[in-house]
């Protein structure tokens, strides 16, 4: 998977993301093995949802699906909802290549983080959103 300079081909992107449970951590897992650096923001006192998993028998006290989706990540607490919060996440958007997220239809519309809202800061984004039945219709 390595170029012939040695490099990951996704070595120098930064991602953002968004995303928990199982779906987006995978997707953005996946571009960490590839090499890019991958900053995941999680809610404070509650972080991901996957943190909160039943550990195997024999495992009380690890956090085996939560580490197995999210290795070769940084993270950082944001309340985005938190006029503070926010603005940390907008510098770092500036800053991003790409941003995976899986909330809810609506929700990052709500929070002022949509694709519109970010391209407006950083015209080269990709902004990935990840929905089990889609962002409109009648199952979104």
């Amino acid at each position: 998977m390595r170029s012939a300079t040695g490099k990951l081909p996704l070595a120098g992107v930064r991602v953002l993301d968004l995303t928990q449970v199982v779906a987006g951590p995978y997707c953005t897992m996946m571009l960490a093995d590839m090499g890019a650096e991958i900053v995941k923001i999680e809610r404070p006192g509650h972080g991901d949802d996957l943190r909160r998993t039943v550990p195997y028998k024999g495992r009380d006290g690890h956090q085996d699906y939560f580490n197995s989706l999210n290795r070769s990540k940084k993270s950082v607490a944001l309340d985005l909802k938190q006029a503070q919060g926010k603005e940390i996440f907008l510098k770092l958007a500036k800053e991003a290549d790409i941003i995976v997220e899986n909330f809810r239809p609506g929700v990052t519309r709500k929070l002022g983080i949509d694709y519109e809202s970010i391209r407006k800061i950083n015209p080269a984004i990709i902004y990935a959103s990840i929905s089990g039945f889609g962002q409109t219709g009648p199952y979104g």
